[in-house]
């Protein structure tokens, strides 16, 4: 199982207080912050001793974040002038959000209930919402809840609880996607989407079920940010090299420019698949942010910002100038992982509707016999 860079993993504080700059802006939830501390509770107990919370039910459309037969989170959009065509997409979106179990939730400390009200209101209001609604134009999206494990499960002293914490939530995560699979794809083309944890799920989907299987045929694309992924860990997959590739990986980690993340990993930055979210390409050329087509801040429902923040490809993770928006002066952090996706809404959403339509004008090609 990969590793998560300790300088990717941003404290409770940073995580919070992006997303409170680029989505709430709210000055009493920021001293508020200051007050309460930095950093998320830990798991206290091991994991043997943590009885895991009950598992989702993935036929009942509670335990979807956001699935085409419900009202959702995914089913908005940030400004008027976009749309929500689910209803008349040709593929689908299977999307896995990233860590929003910060603290203490029910009597488990390593994975999160998936019936906790608050949590799942945060998670559908900071992922679901900001992230998984950049597919809503061509794709349906399915985002299931999932046990999600702890924050500190990455980096934690106790490796093989946070492993274990992480096993349990990639059992939910592989459970609803063969759910998907049996009941709602009918041999459509799927993009694998995810951040952060979500990328470690995805990653591990990829492997199982589309890497040198039949089940690649039908992949458009895998949006992965957040998350070191090499191409090491695959037989058949690879990198994107252009904004038009299907069947491929797009993987990428936002940090300011010049600044050199401590990677805890001897994977070399040559092996990393990183790709530009603005050229999508693998070349370290610099795209100004004045060519970023829109990113999403502060209130959702104000629209796409452009020309917010540029990206370069440096050592195996992306460069960008420290974003510019109004209240950008509040972003201290180097480390911009919470907007992985935020910062590049409008380019991913107008890159994975062209990669549906390179995919769908390409005839599917039987593979050779062994």
């Amino acid at each position: 199982m990969g590793r998560h860079p300790r300088d990717l993993i941003v404290s409770r504080y940073c995580q919070n207080l992006f997303y409170l700059i680029c989505i709430k802006q709210g000055f009493i939830l920021m001293i508020a912050l200051l007050l309460v501390g930095c950093y998320p509770s830990k798991p206290r107990k091991a994991f043997v001793n943590c009885p895991p919370p009950s598992p989702p039910d993935y036929t009942d459309l509670f335990y979807w974040a956001a699935h085409p037969d419900k009202r959702d989170s995914a089913d908005v959009v940030p400004s008027s002038e976009m749309i929500n065509g689910q209803d008349k997409a040709r593929a689908d979106v299977f999307y896995l959000h990233p860590t929003t179990y910060l603290g203490s939730v029910g009597e488990n400390k390593w994975n999160a209930p998936v019936d906790n009200v608050h949590l799942n209101r945060e998670t559908d209001k900071v992922a679901v919402r900001s992230q998984a609604t950049i597919f809503n134009r061509c794709y349906r999206i399915f985002a299931p809840r999932y046990r999600q494990a702890h924050y500190k499960s990455y980096f934690t002293s106790r490796k093989k609880d946070g492993n274990k914490a992480l096993e349990l939530a990639y059992r939910d995560v592989k459970k609803a996607f063969e759910y998907y699979l049996d009941h709602h794809n009918d041999g459509r083309p799927i993009v694998i989407a995810g951040h952060s944890q979500g990328s470690t799920h995805g990653t591990r989907l990829l492997q199982e079920y589309f890497d040198g299987e039949p089940l690649a045929d039908q992949l458009v694309v895998a949006y992965l940010p957040g998350m070191l992924v090499h191409d090491s860990q695959f037989d058949d997959l690879e990198a994107c090299e252009s904004p038009e590739s299907t069947g491929c990986i797009c993987s990428w980690r936002t940090f300011k420019y010049g600044h050199y993340p401590k990677v805890e990993s001897k994977v070399s930055a040559q092996q990393v698949i990183v790709t530009n979210p603005l050229s999508w390409t693998t070349m370290e050329t610099h795209i100004p942010g004045e060519q970023n087509p829109g990113s999403v801040l502060r209130d959702f429902y104000k629209g796409v910002v452009p020309d917010v923040a540029g990206a370069k490809i440096s050592d195996g993770f992306v460069w960008t100038e420290k974003p510019q928006f109004k209240g950008s002066f509040w972003i201290w952090t180097k480390n911009y992982h919470p907007g992985d996706f935020n910062l590049y809404y409008q380019s991913v959403r107008e890159n994975a509707c062209k990669r549906l339509d390179a995919y769908l004008n390409t005839p599917m090609t039987e593979k050779p016999e062994e």
